[in-house]
């Protein structure tokens, strides 16, 4: 149901449709889309490059190629990074806002990209690294909320998924670059190095975009803030949302002046909240998505495809079906919904990762052929995972916050998944290697059914809803239904 739309109301639903084509078609909220997007390349480029420029480093250095431990830690070093900068992100997010946060990343991130590129032993990338994930994780907090605040309710959804196909493209060019700098002399170099460029590209965008209309109300700076907003809504629309935004905004201040990490946890129905977007955040990454990402070049040449490029072709193919997903995906999340497509999605994901299982077992008994069901297991999982898992965690994060903890509550779920990331990371190979590839892949399965149990029971459906009306969910999950929008403060009761 779109906003403005009530049950047996035809009419409503026949104008939501049109506004939906209407926002679709406004120039300037596709473009804050795709320039805030970028940040999203920047961690789907740093996610897939490793994978390829890893190889080519354990060439170069023989000591990481002797050394399983310091491979994991090379890759994971930038997920430490990213969890740091997702933990502060949401603080620079409500302090500074969402276009500061976005120019401070891209500098951060370029800054990283140069010191790998420079590296002279694997000391230095890992340093590199830790400085690419600080820019990855502040821009992994930003994007989704700056284009959440941006975006129409009827839209939100497939705007913000927008962003996890900037990640996937990021994924899939990542490849290409890999593949294209194969033959060069200082292969990972460049491999690492070039992903300067779009930070680069993003921080000039950026300075021509503005900020966050919500942030700019938040801060009283209502002129500003309509400005931004009569670009993106028709006259009419327009004085809503300002009542709308001015009505919430003001009950917030009234209430709570002070906002506070703990407040999250002391707080019933921001707890709830919580829960719901850190749980989905932490199931994307222990179902395996990066573990399928990050090594997915040694995985295939685990499955027998010894050679370095047909491992980085098949991984291609890989990325591809990612960003292809995640298409589908866009069109999916405010059709569908996000908790059936997150439902439908780990139905698929558990049962390819048993079928990678079981590909890996006969691989283990010496079956014959076995190495290319072990990359249909793999397409298998993306096909599955990309239009479901992969958007659903960073858009139902992105719009299940009040404003006021929105930053706070947006860069700890952040966190939860780039230390969720930084676990599965470090522990794959380690893990493969005393239990086999085969038990890993089932262990990520058993993980995908819990997976579901928590989507089912933790995760409503947000699909056209405003931002207040997903706020009144957890206020009704909290208190019960005709709760007060703000009962807990009013009565000071924060169960």
């Amino acid at each position: 149901m779109t906003i403005d739309t009530f049950p047996g109301s035809s009419g409503n639903i026949d104008a939501g449709v049109n506004r939906k084509i209407t926002y679709f078609s406004n120039s300037y909220i596709l473009g804050l889309t795709v320039i805030a997007g970028i940040g999203g390349l920047l961690f789907g480029y740093d996610t897939g490059v490793i994978s390829g420029a890893l190889l080519y480093i354990r060439d170069e250095f023989e000591e990481v190629d002797q050394s399983s431990f310091l491979q994991e830690t090379i890759v994971s070093m930038a997920l430490v990074g990213a969890m740091i900068g997702a933990a502060a992100g949401g603080w620079i997010n409500d302090a500074y806002g969402r276009k500061k946060a976005t120019l401070l990343a891209d500098v951060i991130f370029a800054f990283g990209s140069f010191v790998m590129a420079f590296a002279w032993n694997p000391y230095i990338i890992i340093l590199g690294r830790l400085f690419v994930g600080l820019g990855v994780g502040v821009a992994s907090v930003t994007a989704p909320m700056y284009i959440a605040e941006a975006a129409p309710s009827e839209i939100r959804g497939g705007l913000v998924s927008t962003n996890v196909l900037m990640i996937t493209t990021g994924q899939f060019l990542s490849y290409l670059v890999n593949l294209a700098f194969t033959e060069v002399r200082g292969t990972w170099r460049w491999m690492l190095g070039v992903a300067a460029v779009p930070a680069v590209i993003q921080f000039f965008l950026m300075l021509l975009l503005p900020e966050s209309p919500r942030w700019l109300y938040m801060k009283k700076r209502k002129n500003d803030a309509v400005v931004v907003l009569s670009k993106i809504y028709d006259p009419c629309r327009l004085e809503e949302q300002i009542n709308q935004l001015s009505s919430t905004l003001e009950e917030e201040h009234q209430s709570n002046n002070a906002v506070s990490y703990w407040d999250v946890f002391r707080i019933k129905e921001i707890r709830l909240a919580f829960i719901a977007g850190a749980g989905l955040q932490a199931f994307q990454q222990f179902t395996g998505i990066n573990t399928v990402m990050y090594y997915s070049p040694t995985i295939v040449q685990m499955a027998g495809f010894r050679s370095n490029q047909l491992a980085l072709l098949l991984s291609l193919i890989v990325a591809l079906m990612n960003a292809g997903g995640t298409i589908v995906g866009i069109y999916l999340i405010d059709h569908v919904g996000r908790r059936k497509l997150a439902l439908s999605s780990l139905t698929g994901v558990i049962l390819s990762l048993i079928l990678l299982s079981v590909s890996f077992y006969l691989e283990s008994i010496n079956t014959a052929s076995i190495g290319w069901l072990a990359v249909f297991g793999l397409a298998l999982y993306i096909a599955f995972f990309a239009p479901g898992m992969g958007p659903v965690p960073w858009t139902v994060n992105s719009e299940i916050y009040p404003e006021s903890y929105r930053g706070i509550c947006g860069g700890m779920s952040a966190t939860v998944n780039w230390v969720s990331n930084l676990i599965v990371a470090q522990s794959f190979l380690t893990v493969a290697e005393l239990v086999g590839t085969s038990l890993t892949f089932l262990i990520l399965a058993a993980i995908g059914v819990a997976a579901f149990v928590f989507v089912s029971v933790f995760v409503p459906e947000t699909k056209g809803l405003t931002f207040e009306e997903v706020e009144r969910i957890w206020k009704e999950r909290a208190w019960g239904r005709g709760a007060r929008l703000d009962p807990l403060i009013e009565n000071g009761d924060v169960a």
